[in-house]
């Protein structure tokens, strides 16, 4: 590559309209792969022009962004609403990429640094791409923040002050010994000093899930740790690093260098093995672990086993869940509407579902109340409602998608609970004749569908039935004429991967080539002990316990069924996903 490789400068709509500011440097001949930088937190995508040129990869394009708030990119300095934000510019980022200059996703690499590399690992942990290969340089999992009890007291300021700032403490001089750039950093006019203490506390949790859930991320990766780092913990590092599910992953540890890892004075060594990953993970072709039975032996299937045994009745966490769940059932369940309909029903159920999606705190007395509004905030329930939203989003993008191409929006959802998230979504189009086939197993969900169906005034276009969405044979009976298949909040309460495979391969049947599918996933939950060992499920008042599909088993069972997936929501924890995929057109089931 010739020295001081030229940037052109550009912009990319992300996904809430927003125009992030970028630079490109791209071959001269036509380009067919590329590496996209993701810059530290305070800094931009100017002050990687040295690593460019020292990768020295003629054949690749070359991208780097301001993020949000940073650099050239608009925004408040050093805030955004929260971490999916910034994680959702991510994927905004690397899908313009792909899509504007024709650069297939299998032919992404991506180098990222400290919050970057966070950043990254978090969309590769949450959407599941399908990129060639990760790069993480000195990554943030845990901020040395030096205070005793600092996370905690954030959080309390937080709550007084929804929007505070802090200045960060790391100088230049604890970055890198290389004079120049420390020089350039301090009179860098883009830098951003602050940080939001949302931000903070997010970085602070993201990282904890991927230092937990790192099995999920299978992507081959290549970790560079700088050994006399102060501003980042590597124990948190390496715990990432063993956790990984990659089957092609290395780790370095470069003595003496501090957290700057890539503008060190012998940066060429970082940079050097960064280079022989990228050009090893491209000399082959991209190949990802079957996924399909994960079931019988994976991360997620070992935590179910566990889950599925009770902890010893007279342990700390035995005695600690006993009597949380006798507070639950001889308090809570007496003033609380919710708790007591999740007692009755299940908290898995459909009236359950319907109840939080109302998200209207009743109950016995203010202290009744209050109570079921702290049941109605808890992490899982607010995740559940932006399911709703996320739904109804992909679901009008697909009916406006069909209108478009001039074909009938006819909807078919296999286990619509009461159908109130299909229904509000239909609602909003009046313009848009959809029809559409509701089906549950539940009697009860039946009964209460119809007489939403009825409320809305949707009985002449909509009828609602009863229906198991296991039974391929069943769903291979429908008319074949869907355009719009849905299966919402169901796989996630089913272990076993073989109904769920046999579902899709009947859902299929019932989608026209060429019509979409709209899945649900729950690839992460921070409570998902607490659910097991405290909260019961619809069926026969048993524990509700969950095995969590990470994003990339969810995705390949969609495509074995002969779906592809075009699009993808997530809440701002990764708790739920909604996905949109489109039918190929010609489907081999198994």
């Amino acid at each position: 590559m010739k020295p001081n490789r030229q940037a052109s400068e550009h912009s990319f709509r992300s996904w809430d309209g927003v125009e992030l500011f970028y630079r490109a440097w791209l071959p001269e001949q036509h380009m067919t792969q590329a590496i996209i930088l993701f810059h530290r937190g305070h800094e931009h995508s100017g002050r990687w022009r040295d690593v460019v040129d020292k990768l020295d990869l003629p054949d690749f394009a070359l991208f780097a962004w301001d993020a949000r708030g940073h650099g050239r990119s608009p925004g408040e300095r050093g805030y955004a609403e929260h971490l999916g934000v910034l994680t959702r510019d991510v994927d905004s980022f690397v899908s313009h990429v792909s899509r504007h200059y024709g650069i297939p996703m299998e032919n992404i690499a991506v180098l990222a640094h400290s919050v970057g590399s966070v950043l990254v690992a978090n969309w590769v942990h949450d959407y599941a791409p399908k990129i060639r290969a990760l790069v993480l340089g000195s990554p943030a999992l845990r901020v040395r923040l030096y205070v005793p009890f600092a996370i905690p007291g954030l959080r309390l300021l937080l709550k007084f002050k929804p929007k505070a700032f802090v200045n960060s403490y790391v100088k230049a001089k604890l970055l890198t010994h290389d004079p120049a750039k420390i020089e350039s950093y301090d009179a860098d006019p883009l830098i951003t000093r602050c940080i939001a203490v949302n931000l903070l506390v997010d970085l602070f949790d993201a990282g904890r899930k991927l230092v937990e859930d790192a099995a999920a991320i299978t992507v081959p990766t290549l970790v560079l740790t700088s050994g006399a780092d102060w501003v980042v913990d590597q124990d948190s590092q390496r715990r990432f690093f063993e956790r990984l599910g990659s089957s092609v992953k290395e780790m370095h540890v470069y003595p003496g260098f501090f957290h700057d890892t890539f503008n060190e004075k012998d940066n060429h060594l970082p940079l050097s093995a960064a280079r022989r990953f990228i050009l090893d993970a491209f000399a082959q072709p991209r190949r990802e672990p079957s996924l399909l039975e994960a079931d019988r032996n994976s991360p997620t299937q070992r935590e179910y086993e566990a889950l599925a045994n009770p902890p010893f009745p007279f342990s700390f966490k035995g005695i600690q869940y006993a009597l949380t769940r006798f507070a639950l059932r001889a308090i809570g369940a007496r003033l609380s509407r919710g708790l007591r309909l999740g007692v009755r029903t299940g908290f898995d159920s459909g009236a359950t579902l319907d109840y939080v999606y109302r998200n209207r705190a009743e109950g016995v007395t203010a202290l009744g109340r209050r109570i079921d509004r702290n049941y109605l905030n808890a992490i899982g329930w607010r995740g559940i409602r932006l399911r709703k939203a996320h739904l109804e989003k992909l679901l009008r993008r697909a009916m406006l998608d069909l209108r478009a191409a001039g074909r009938p929006v006819h909807l078919v959802d296999i286990a619509a609970g009461h159908g109130r998230y299909v229904l509000d979504a239909v609602r909003e189009h009046p313009d848009i004749p959809a029809t559409g086939l509701l089906r549950d197993f539940s009697d009860s969900n039946v009964a209460a569908g119809r007489r939403l169906i009825a409320e809305y005034g949707l009985a002449e276009r909509f009828a609602f039935e009863q229906g198991d969405a296991f039974d391929r044979a069943s769903l291979a009976a429908l008319p074949r004429a869907a355009t719009i298949g849905i299966v919402s909040g169901l796989y996630e309460l089913f272990p076993e991967n073989g109904p769920v495979r046999a579902s899709l391969a009947g859902l299929a049947e019932a989608v026209v080539p060429g019509g979409y599918l709209l899945y649900t996933g729950q690839p992460w939950h921070p409570q998902i002990e607490f659910i097991a060992r405290v909260l019961t499920s619809h069926r026969n008042g048993a524990p509700w316990i969950m095995r969590r599909r990470t994003q990339q088993e969810m995705d390949q069972l969609v495509a074995e069924a002969g779906f592809e997936k075009i699009a993808q929501e997530t809440d701002p924890w990764g708790i739920f996903t909604v996905s949109l995929a489109r039918r190929r057109e010609e489907t081999s089931h198994g």
